[in-house]
């Protein structure tokens, strides 16, 4: 049986990735999985397969390792407790997704390995419910009525438990942080940003295969796309068109920011939706999550035609700042120095001091959030460890004209640092 250009092409594409990558298990041609459901739905993308049998997600105990290691970062920093919300903190944690509203709804996890939720009354059944779903969690649920309110009972809870000093998670709202300190004393409650960091900042070697395959597979749909973008689309076309091949890989909430031309020159675009024209740039940031861990890349190529020189230029130079910044990347060294490194490969190339063209800082962690720290920008004096994953994305906007960016997701490593997928080698092609 003989294969079509794009099978082939995919298979070559799984094929490379798999030499150093996640999908080394997992799906290594078109023909590697049976169909999904979202592949037989629709044979748009019939070269793009299922991604998430390829890697398990998540279990419950890993999440129970968690709470053990946050138990014991509490007692490096001196902390007795630590609060946090529903969202990426709590989930990351518990596997409990919870929406946030005026009614406070916490996980507090204590030095000594323990743990207890603070529930509205009135929402203790479906927090039981919600907490069984995730395996044998445990931990009390403390409740307050309406009269109340959340600040006093939680109080008495973490005094009952010997609690004293308690982070809050920098992601909390306000008015908890607010109501949590005037109940224990303004000095007793500090934002938890540096056990955070510590905690989720450096993934583990399950999450970082999660999150190269996700890079990986964002790539794969950048490619498969890139075969069916024409002359006269749109970026809102293009758009459509990555979040459709990011569905038949598998992977939930994909976005996408597809600029062409002079709009590229707006690092998070313009209002114009304008047309594919030859000779042009068209810049693909985009990503999507696979059990819940993100990935974000970000290609700038010509798809048909020949750019001029000064959009030439300008691409090597950021795929020149790239590569310098990513062999910078040292376990011990502060994040500024690696967004230093880029930026001064970019003053070199003649595109001015500090932010002149190169308008945003180099890059942001990434895990369960798309954004999260630690982040390389120039006032970061976070020290790299081994397992911190961030984005490597320089750019250059000139406006009226056009912008480039190039974004690859990076690993730190105990001899330097690693990357997830391949990188971009022409302005010619995303691939």
């Amino acid at each position: 049986m003989t294969s079509s250009p794009d099978s082939r092409r995919q298979f070559l594409a799984l094929s490379a990735l798999a030499g150093s990558g996640a999908l080394a298990s997992g799906c290594r041609s078109p023909r590697a999985l049976a169909p999904s459901p979202l592949a037989a739905a629709s044979d748009e993308f019939p070269e793009l397969c299922d991604l998430r049998p390829t890697v398990a997600p998540i279990a419950a105990s890993e999440r129970a390792a968690r709470r053990a290691r946050l138990a014991h970062l509490l007692a490096e920093y001196s902390l007795d407790a630590y609060l946090c919300e529903g969202g990426p903190t709590m989930s990351y944690l518990a596997g409990v997704a919870w929406g946030r509203s005026e009614r406070t709804f916490a996980l507090l996890v204590l030095a000594d390995g323990s743990h207890f939720w603070l529930c509205p009354a009135f929402e203790a059944e479906k927090a039981r419910l919600s907490i069984a779903e995730q395996g044998d969690l445990g931990g009390e649920i403390v409740t307050w009525d309406e009269h109340e309110y959340a600040f006093a009972p939680l109080a008495a809870a973490l005094r009952a438990r010997g609690a004293e000093r308690v982070a809050v998670d920098p992601q909390a709202r306000a008015f908890v942080l607010d109501g949590l300190r005037a109940e224990l004393k303004a000095p007793r409650v500090v934002l938890g940003r540096e056990p955070l960091i510590a905690l989720r900042g450096i993934k583990d070697a399950h999450e970082l295969q999660l999150l190269r395959v996700a890079s990986e597979g964002t790539q794969l749909a950048i490619a498969a796309v890139a075969r069916r973008v024409r002359l006269g689309m749109t970026g809102g076309d293009v758009s459509r068109l990555m979040a459709r091949a990011h569905a038949a890989l598998g992977m939930q909430a994909p976005w996408c920011l597809a600029l062409v031309g002079p709009a590229a020159a707006y690092p998070h675009g313009d209002n114009e939706d304008v047309a594919l024209g030859r000779g042009e740039f068209l810049l693909v940031d985009t990503g999507a999550s696979l059990h819940g861990y993100a990935s974000d890349t970000t290609r700038t190529w010509c798809v048909e035609g020949t750019p001029a020189q000064a959009q030439q230029l300008a691409w090597q130079a950021v795929l020149d700042a790239q590569q310098r910044a990513f062999e910078a990347i040292q376990p011990g060294v502060e994040c500024r120095e690696i967004d230093r490194v880029a930026r001064a490969a970019l003053e070199r190339a003649g595109y001015g001091q500090g932010y002149a063209k190169f308008t945003h800082r180099l890059g942001h962690g990434i895990g369960m959030e798309g954004h999260e720290d630690p982040y390389f920008d120039g006032g970061s004096r976070v020290l790299l460890r081994p397992g911190m994953t961030l984005s490597n994305e320089p750019g250059v906007y000139v406006y009226g004209e056009f912008g480039v960016r190039i974004e690859d997701i990076v690993a730190c490593t105990a001899e330097g640092a690693t990357h997830f997928g391949a990188w971009q080698r022409t302005w010619a092609s995303p691939a």
